[in-house]
């Protein structure tokens, strides 16, 4: 039925195939909602990086031409990112703002081991890491542009001075009027960073009407409640957009964590000493994770063994 409603998305059914698509949708309320939702996907794609492609080509989503409206369904599964449309009337988001827009939301799930861009109706562009759910309208109201992330995203925002763009999180929400910036906000972690790039933004506690400002080059970082704004330590962590890790003086226990979200594995450490370890390099995560462990016991003493059943790394 997928291939079928494609064909009438596009209009190149038969009179025939037209009226067994009407019967199917008078069958049930339900594959009207999946007829509805087939529609919200025809201006997304999303192209999984595969792991022998060079490491400049990034994943990538564009809109769809009617021509390549056919192949969204197997492309969007091949790429393992899972995409939600549905309808509501209402859209709310936590804080101290609380926008109503009516119409549909579109969510992105970007599964551990993948990565993905997008461009927003605004012109917004959106890189997501591992593990991040991106939450946006199909279309913006006329006063302000709000999407919700949950993990991690680089934002390279279209500038409207009519319109402000603001991210809303499980902690605080980044107002932006248009520049670039690196958000870093997991639901499931306890921590918050801001790092600007080009441009200003302003870090909002939800219930207060002015936040923290930033500066480029700045980061806000939440640390034991309070937030700290300090320099950039590393600037090329933001690589991660083009598949490439990199620490600078890392805990051992971060590069662990990273490892976890990239290649969608567990890391046991059985070895305490190694715990205290601290790392530096860049490394290509087409390379594959035994390459970078392999790297690491050149400066480090420790052994591994690899339980590919269980995607299971122990560290001794």
């Amino acid at each position: 039925m997928e291939d079928l409603l494609l064909k009438y998305i596009n209009g190149d059914c038969t009179d025939e195939e037209k009226v067994t698509i009407a019967d199917w949708l008078d069958a049930d309320p339900k594959n009207m909602k999946e007829y509805l939702a087939l529609r919200k996907l025809n201006d997304i794609m999303i192209w999984q990086t595969d792991a022998d492609v060079a490491p400049q080509k990034k994943i990538k989503e564009k809109t769809v031409s009617r021509r390549g409206n056919k192949y969204l369904i197997e492309v969007l599964k091949i790429a393992a990112i899972f995409v939600f449309a549905f309808l509501i009337s209402h859209y709310f988001l936590p804080g101290n703002i609380s926008q109503i827009h009516e119409g549909t939301l579109q969510t992105l799930r970007i599964p551990a081991g993948q990565r993905a861009e997008i461009t927003l109706g605004d012109g917004t562009k959106v890189w997501l890491n591992a593990k991040t759910t991106l939450t946006f309208p199909d279309q913006f109201s006329e006063d302000v542009r709000q999407v919700r992330l949950d993990g991690e995203g680089f934002f390279d925002v279209s500038p409207d001075k009519s319109r402000p763009f603001i991210v809303s999180t499980a902690k605080h929400q980044v107002k932006v009027w248009g520049t670039k910036f690196n958000l870093m906000a997991y639901s499931n972690s306890e921590g918050f960073e801001t790092s600007l790039l080009e441009g200003a933004v302003e870090v909002l506690t939800p219930g207060s009407s002015t936040g923290l400002m930033l500066k480029p080059n700045e980061q806000a970082t939440l640390k034991d409640g309070q937030m700290v704004v300090g320099s950039i330590h590393n600037m090329d962590h933001f690589l991660w957009r083009e598949g490439i890790l990199s620490f600078d003086n890392a805990a051992f226990t971060e590069l662990v964590h990273q490892l976890e979200l990239y290649f969608d594995l567990t890391i046991e450490v059985k070895n305490n000493r190694v715990l205290n370890y601290r790392c530096t390099g860049k490394f290509r995560t087409k390379d594959g994770v035994e390459h970078i462990l392999k790297v690491l016991q050149l400066e480090n003493k420790f052994s591994y063994t690899i339980d590919d059943k269980r995607s299971k790394i122990t560290i001794e």
